[in-house]
């Protein structure tokens, strides 16, 4: 057996949140830390892990690449990315509780989840850490928190206090409410196929269903006994089998292996992805004899606009919209301050006229109909609403300052999971309607404008976001 590699002070918290099979644990410790009421009713509100769950882990990821196996500078970076991204998360839940997703308290307990599952992976494969390790690996933790502004009084003074303060707030302040009950039972059951399945894509519903009974089974059983005793959900003997032989088995497996297939390897979160050399296919005009427009708005209402993925559109889907935008850009807070506000104007338009029923958001049958009512009695419809939003939009993302887009800042805004890179550079070449190997501003809001207004599927600006 390849014998573990030997802890030291400098990198053992690398070497265990480095192994692979943390992710066995990853469902538990989002589970631990969404049972928080602050991170429930900040994620029921502001997160878009429903709607493109894909896109949310791999967001998470990337950021805890940025935080742990990074450089300080990038480290450094991804703490003000963190920062301003949190100070927009707080407001009052239903039960009319004050959140904040700065409140020192919170952000404590969202992290001695990662560290509590980093020893629980352990644990649960049998190999416990050592107290000597377990202070090694705490005392590296409180450095990272440190550098994330936790007050060293929010924490627990030493790894020996971690498991009566899990256990503590597990028993007085957990909640298991909509947002867990959806984590452990339907989250996995609905999700779309990741991109990269490939040739399994026509497998994910099967894949799918089994996935999400495993998962669950195991999640549960994984949970702290505080959790069961609390929540009446029992670790059953099957539950209690099925985690012995993951974990155990995993680690057989893992220990086994050689380190580079062992350990993730510092991944730089920055470093621009290889594009795909896959050929464009053509596209050929297509004409047609029918608007296209509502069938192109209600996509555009549920692969962009309904970021929270509930059916309805309210100022935090169009916030979460800037979000992810200014997610990777690392905007200053003054330029981040601007889209913000920009597109809370265009979202005050979209309520003022669109919110039919009076319940301060908008369902998709509202926005089409609204939508297609507003750009065929007004020219000026969409530059008074969305256009200064899409302004704002191309400012940001001309990081340059150079009054164009590249192809790059192009693909840095409109990628993603849903477009595949070849029809991300097609559709580029179709908005750079003087062929000068960039897009302007005005060919931008151009293009936008388009996509709400052409009725045929041939103008460019319907390519926007990938074919039509």
């Amino acid at each position: 057996m390849t014998p573990n590699p030997p802890p030291s002070a400098a990198g053992l918290l690398r070497l265990t949140l480095g192994e692979w099979r943390i992710g066995l644990v990853a469902w538990r410790l989002l589970v631990l830390q969404t049972a928080h009421p602050a991170v429930a009713a900040g994620t029921a509100r502001y997160s878009t892990y429903r709607a493109h769950p894909w896109r949310r882990i791999e967001h998470t990821m990337e950021s805890g690449s940025r935080l742990f196996f990074a450089t300080p500078e990038e480290r450094r970076r991804e703490v003000a990315r963190l920062e301003r991204a949190h100070r927009r998360i707080r407001g009052t839940d239903d039960a009319g509780r004050p959140y904040d997703a700065e409140d020192p308290q919170v952000r404590a307990w969202v992290m001695v989840t990662l560290y509590e599952a980093m020893t629980a992976m352990r644990e649960l494969s049998g190999d416990p850490l050592a107290t000597r390790e377990l202070d090694i690996l705490y005392g590296e933790f409180k450095e990272i928190c440190a550098e994330l502004g936790i007050p060293e009084d929010a924490l627990p003074a030493t790894a020996a206090d971690v498991p009566a303060y899990v256990d503590r707030t597990v028993r007085e302040v957990l909640e298991c409410g909509e947002q867990v009950r959806y984590l452990l039972f339907d989250m996995l059951r609905e999700a779309p196929a990741p991109r990269r399945l490939g040739l399994l894509h026509p497998a994910w519903p099967l894949m799918r269903a089994v996935a999400a009974s495993v998962l669950t089974t195991l999640t549960v059983a994984d949970l702290p006994p505080a959790w069961h005793e609390r929540f009446a959900m029992p670790r059953t003997r099957t539950a209690a089998a099925l985690s012995w032989t993951v974990h155990r088995g995993m680690r057989q497996v893992m220990t086994r292996l050689p380190d580079r297939l062992r350990y993730r390897g510092h991944s730089d979160g920055d470093a621009p992805r290889a594009a795909s050399r896959r050929p464009a296919a053509a596209r050929l005009p297509r004409p047609r004899t029918v608007d296209s427009r509502p069938a192109r708005l209600e996509a555009f209402f549920r692969q962009v606009l309904d970021q929270t993925g509930d059916g309805r559109v309210d100022s935090a889907d169009l916030q979460a919209m800037v979000h992810n935008v200014c997610w990777q850009l690392e905007l200053p807070v003054d330029r981040e301050d601007l889209l913000h506000a920009a597109f809370e104007t265009w979202w005050r338009q979209l309520r003022e006229g669109m919110d039919a029923d009076g319940d301060g958001a908008v369902d998709c049958a509202e926005f089409v109909t609204a939508m297609l009512a507003g750009v065929d009695r007004d020219a000026d419809y969409i530059e008074r609403g969305l256009g200064p939003a899409v302004r704002a939009l191309f400012r940001a993302v001309d990081t340059d300052g150079s009054g164009h887009l590249c192809a790059d800042e192009y693909r840095v805004l409109f990628g993603g999971p849903r477009v595949h890179p070849a029809e991300l550079n097609e559709a580029f070449r179709e908005l750079d309607a003087d062929g000068d190997g960039r897009i302007s501003e005005e060919e931008f809001v151009a293009a936008f404008t388009d996509f709400f207004t052409a009725r045929a599927d041939t103008a460019a600006g319907v390519a926007l976001l990938g074919r039509p």
